[in-house]
C-alpha cells in the first residue's frame, strides 16, 4: 500500500514513522524548507542549537511524544527542568508554580492578587480539575467563564483565568468550553521538558528515522491539491507543482481552511464542519538581547490590558545562553484573529508595538541591548473550542475512501501541542492500517 502524507509536521511524521514501521511505501510533502511545522526551529550565525519559531516545551506527562523519542533512540536527548512561571499584576511578576506540588500551592497562596481564601478555594478547585475530575464531557457544556466564575470566584477568575482567556482567544473567550481548562490543568506538570540541540534536531531525527524504514519526506515540496482517481477505482492523485503521484491513500495534515481548498471533492457536510471551525493565529517576536531581561523568569502570563501581548517567555533563563552564543533570547507571543493587521506587519512596525513592554521587566533595559529581531507568523495556531464543540469535529476517516485529515483541531479536549500532535499522527496512522486490513480481507473473501 502506498500512502500519501501532506505535513511534515509532528503529526504528519508520527503517520509516516508508525506507517513505514509496518512496511507502508509513505511519501511525505512539506511546502516549508525544513520540518517540523510550528515546533520547527532556525538558527542565527554562532548558535549551536535551533530555536523555535513559536516557543515550545514538553511536559513529564506527555507520553506519546516521550515513547516516540525512545523509540527513535533520542531519549537521552530529552530532559526536564523547573523554571519560573510567573503571573504579572500591579507592576511586579509572582511564580505561580513551583518545583513539587508544595511549592507550587505556597506560590500560589502568596499572590495578593486576590484574598487569602479565594486562593485556597482556587488552589482547591485547581486540585479537583486535576485530580478529581477524570470525564471532561460534562465541561464542556459550560463556557469557562461561568464556571471559574461559579466554582473558583469572580475575583479569582478576574484576576487569573480571565486575562488567559482574553489572551489566548481574544473575541471569542467568552465562548471556549470548560473542557479546555480542564485539560490545561489535567496536563500540565511541574518539570518541562526540552530536547538537546532544539525541537528542530528532534524533527530531523524523525526524518532520518522515517527514510531509514524506506519512507521519503521531501521538503520545500508545495502540494496544489489532492483528486480522487477517475473510474471509481480508488486511490488518489496528488498534485505537485512539477506533476503528480498516485497513492491508494492520503493523509493530510493541514489546517482546515487548506484541506478544503485542496479537496475540493469532499462532501457538502463534511466540507461545511471543517469551514464552522473557528481558530486563531500566532504573532511571535524572538528578541537577542545582549543582557538578561528579567531576574530568572521563563514565563511571564501577561494582561492584555496593559500590555501589546499575552505572554514573555525568556528561552535562556530555561536553557543556558551559550547554546546561543551568549544571546539573551526572548519571545513576545499573541494569538490573534487571522485577518489582523499584525501578520502584514513588518519586523520593523511589529517590534515598535511590542518594545515598550520590555522596560516593565527590566528598567535599564535600552534599545542598544537588541542585537537582532525577527518576526514569525501562523494563520493556524490555536482552534477555538465552544460549547459542545466535540460534536463538530469532523472525523480523521473522511467519507471519501482513502483519504484521512488529522489537525491540531481535532486533538480536543487537549490544547495545541507537539505531543497531541504526534498522538493524533499516530491515531490516523491506525486507522489507516485497519482499513488496510479490511480492505484486504474483503478481497480475499470475494477471491
Amino acid at each position: 500500500m502506498n500512502v500519501g502524507i501532506i505535513g511534515a509536521g509532528f503529526a504528519g511524521l508520527s503517520a509516516a514513522y508508525e506507517l513505514t514501521r509496518q512496511g507502508y511505501r509513505v511519501v511525505v510533502y512539506e511546502a516549508a524548507p525544513q520540518a517540523g511545522g510550528l515546533a520547527s526551529g532556525f538558527q542565527a550565525p554562532g548558535w549551536s542549537w535551533a530555536l523555535e519559531r513559536f516557543y515550545h516545551h514538553i511536559f513529564a506527562s506527555d507520553r506519546a511524544i516521550l515513547e516516540l523519542a525512545r523509540s527513535i533512540g533520542f531519549e537521552e536527548r530529552v530532559f526536564f527542568r523547573s523554571p519560573v512561571t510567573a503571573q504579572w499584576w500591579n507592576g511586579r511578576a509572582y511564580p505561580i508554580d513551583g518545583a513539587n506540588p508544595l511549592e507550587g500551592a505556597l506560590n500560589v497562596l502568596r499572590f495578593p492578587a486576590v484574598p487569602l481564601f479565594d486562593r485556597l478555594r482556587f488552589g482547591l478547585m485547581v486540585a479537583y480539575l486535576k485530580y478529581g475530575v477524570r470525564d471532561w464531557r460534562p465541561l464542556e457544556t459550560v463556557t469557562a467563564t461561568e464556571w471559574t466564575r461559579a466554582w473558583m470566584g469572580p475575583r479569582v477568575h478576574e484576576a487569573l483565568i480571565e486575562p488567559l482567556l482574553r489572551g489566548k482567544f481574544g473575541p471569542y473567550a467568552d465562548e471556549v468550553n470548560m473542557a479546555w481548562l480542564w485539560a490545561r490543568f489535567k496536563a500540565r506538570t511541574f518539570k518541562l521538558g526540552y530536547f538537546v540541540g532544539g525541537f528542530q534536531a528532534f524533527a530531523d531525527a524523525l526524518v532520518e528515522a522515517v527514510q531509514a524504514q524506506g519512507g521519503e519526506v521531501h521538503l520545500g515540496t508545495p502540494v496544489t491539491g489532492v483528486r480522487p482517481l477517475s473510474g471509481g477505482t480508488g486511490g488518489w492523485e496528488v498534485r505537485l507543482p512539477d506533476g503528480a503521484e498516485v497513492f491508494d491513500s492520503v493523509i493530510t495534515t493541514v489546517p482546515p481552511s487548506v484541506m478544503g481548498r485542496l479537496v475540493p471533492e469532499l462532501p457538502g457536510s463534511y466540507l461545511e464542519r471543517l469551514l464552522s471551525l473557528k481558530s486563531l493565529g500566532a504573532v511571535v517576536l524572538v528578541v537577542a538581547l545582549k543582557h538578561r531581561l528579567t531576574d530568572g523568569l521563563y514565563w511571564v502570563n501577561l494582561d492584555k490590558r496593559q500590555f501589546p501581548m499575552l505572554a514573555l517567555v525568556e528561552h535562556t533563563n530555561y536553557i543556558e545562553p551559550e547554546h546561543y552564543g551568549g544571546d539573551h533570547l526572548v519571545y513576545l507571543g499573541d494569538y490573534l484573529p487571522p485577518d489582523h493587521p499584525y501578520f502584514e506587519r513588518s519586523t520593523e512596525d511589529l517590534f515598535a508595538v511590542y518594545e515598550s513592554a520590555l522596560r516593565h521587566f527590566n528598567p535599564d533595559y535600552s534599545r542598544d541591548w537588541v542585537r537582532d529581531v525577527w518576526a514569525f507568523r501562523a494563520r493556524y495556531a490555536q482552534p477555538v473550542v465552544p460549547v459542545g464543540y466535540s460534536r463538530h469535529i469532523p472525523p480523521l476517516r473522511t467519507p471519501l475512501p482513502g483519504l484521512y485529515f488529522a489537525s491540531m483541531s481535532q486533538v480536543y479536549p487537549w490544547d495545541r501541542g507537539t505531543n497531541f500532535a504526534v498522538e493524533i499522527g499516530q491515531r490516523v496512522a491506525q486507522m489507516v492500517i485497519r482499513d488496510t486490513i479490511g480492505l484486504l480481507d474483503g478481497m480475499s473473501a470475494v477471491s
